[in-house]
């Protein structure tokens, strides 16, 4: 892993990630944390450029939907804690899950938009088992 890449990590572990985990509390009320898979980016500068707008932001605006009144606050308090982010090498590589209260998502960052899962999309998943 060269120097730009430690630099988008510690960017992204210091500032990035803990104002979108604030942005989490503040839509949906309660803690929720994320946990990525370093490991699985090392060798993928562009896919570390494109984990926040793909994944983070893409969750913030799912949960935004469900998170509209009291119940869906609820229901996300109960049912989910941990996001878990990984990077796939290939579209076909991706995955989606939620349960247990972790929601992990493989996505191909390296492929921009077209290895994301869209908020509709996470919304679906998260819906289905709040």
């Amino acid at each position: 892993m060269g120097l730009a890449e430690r630099r988008k990590i510690k960017e992204l572990t210091d500032t990035v990630l803990p104002e979108r985990e604030k942005e989490l509390l503040e839509i949906t009320g309660s803690p929720i944390r994320y946990e990525i898979d370093w490991a699985s980016l090392e060798n993928d500068a562009e896919g570390l450029n494109f984990l926040d707008n793909l994944s983070c932001h893409r969750l913030n605006m799912a949960l935004r939907v469900i998170c509209t009144d009291v119940l869906g606050k609820e229901a996300v308090a109960e049912g989910l804690k941990l996001v878990k982010l990984a990077n796939a090498a290939t579209p076909a590589q991706m995955k989606i899950d939620f349960s247990n209260g972790v929601l992990e998502m493989h996505c191909a960052y390296a492929q921009r938009t077209d290895g994301m899962y869209s908020d509709n999309q996470i919304r679906e998943v998260l819906m289905a088992k709040l």
